[in-house]
């Protein structure tokens, strides 16, 4: 509503992008007219990132304008994300999980990815997740 009253286009867009995410995930078949927090925290993410691709196409194409409005958004979405967790955090979760699922070669890659994207949700990039699980378990 402030954003409304203070006609924070960008804002405002941003959050009416958001909602419809929303409401599409609550009412796909399976939810239950119900979006969990770690759902709710994958939309997020997934929106910043799109937000943050298309920034960088438009910026290919010389419009500046639309990327500069693409990044405005990126930014309001992801202040509603909780902070990203940096590599050595990453890399010490990974660990934990590791050593908790008794992951010892690269078969158990997915059993390791499966459990920290569930753990790390909208909090870490899964690019990011694969690359250390990568090589721990290559160890």
């Amino acid at each position: 509503m402030s954003a409304m009253k203070a006609k924070d286009k960008v804002r405002l867009d941003a959050l009416r992008n958001i909602k419809k995410y929303f409401i599409e995930a609550k009412t796909a078949p399976g939810n239950n007219d119900e979006l969990s927090d770690g759902e709710a925290l994958k939309i997020l993410a997934k929106l910043s990132k799109q937000s943050r691709e298309s920034a960088a196409l438009f910026r290919e194409k010389g419009r500046e304008e639309l990327a500069s409005e693409e990044l405005a958004q990126a930014e309001v979405i992801e202040s509603y994300l909780p902070k990203a967790l940096t590599e050595e955090e990453i890399m010490a979760q990974v660990k934990q999980l590791v050593a908790q699922l008794g992951a010892t070669s690269m078969k158990d890659m997915g059993k390791v990815m499966g459990a920290a994207s569930k753990q790390m949700a909208g909090r870490a990039d899964g690019r990011i997740i694969s690359e250390i699980v990568k090589k721990l378990l290559a160890e």
